[in-house]
């Protein structure tokens, strides 16, 4: 008797293929639905967000935060707008599908002027400890357009390469400041004097946002991690981080909350 019991749990323990195939597809299931709704992973290319995010981060994403709010995800991910300081996600307004990261400066109807640098929002001076100036500390060097955004004459929108945003942006300049229209926001790196941002390609549309990075979940020491790479670079990028995966991981920012 002890014996046909043992066999006959073996056999109620041993998953047939129908099982297992059935399964995997429910596995799969839930990472497509996670994906595709809830969350998406995204590598840092540059360093206009530094030091905050570092190029070779990897982050996870929430999508459904700053998405339409929806009544089936109730409160477990509620949604909300994007708010001063959040740093998002989104897709550049100027270059299709090419994705960015910067932090949000203004929202819908808000003031924004920087001088030498500073920005100053709805007439008062913000206080930035996330920003950094690498770019002309000791004064020897400074960019009119950059530092005094957007109160510059139109001979020194040189660098802006966006012929749209150069033709639009004098509608929405009201005295010193810019104005930010209704579902449109105002990003820019923390690296400010190496972002290219909202200053050059223009609000954010509210349509265009991803998400909310929410942590760093692995992140590698590089000098570049374009997003167009050729395949043969790929493959260079591939063997490089399997041969370095070890010491060039910056460990202490696995896991790091984004903020």
């Amino acid at each position: 008797m002890p014996q046909s019991k043992e066999i006959a749990d073996n056999k109620t323990q041993k998953e047939t293929p129908v099982e297992f195939l059935r399964s995997l597809a429910e596995g799969l299931v839930v990472v497509f639905f996670v994906i595709t709704f809830i969350a998406q992973t995204f590598a840092i290319p540059s360093g206009s967000m530094e030091n905050t995010l570092l190029i070779g981060d990897h982050l996870l994403v929430s999508k459904e935060q700053f998405a339409s709010a929806t009544k089936w995800i109730g409160p477990l991910l509620p949604y909300r707008t994007p708010q001063h300081g959040d740093t998002v996600v989104f897709m550049s307004p100027e270059q299709p599908g090419l994705i960015l990261v910067k932090r949000i400066m203004g929202v819908p109807g808000d003031c924004i002027h920087l001088r030498n640098g500073e920005v100053y929002r709805n007439g008062e001076k913000l206080s930035e400890p996330y920003a950094q100036h690498t770019v002309g500390n000791d004064g020897s060097y400074s960019d009119m357009y950059r530092d005094n955004f957007p109160s510059i004459a139109p001979s020194m929108m040189a660098n802006v390469r966006n012929q749209q945003w150069r033709n639009t942006m004098p509608l929405h300049v009201q005295g010193d400041d810019i104005v930010v229209p209704a579902d449109s926001y105002f990003a820019m790196g923390d690296n400010r004097d190496n972002s290219y941002d909202s200053r050059y390609f223009g609000f954010v549309p509210k349509a265009n946002l991803i998400g909310h990075p929410v942590v760093v979940y692995w992140s590698f020491e590089t000098s570049e991690y374009g997003q167009e790479m050729s395949g043969s670079e790929r493959l260079q990028r591939g063997a490089d981080t399997i041969l370095h995966f070890f010491d060039r991981t910056r460990w202490s920012r696995t896991m790091h909350l984004i903020r």
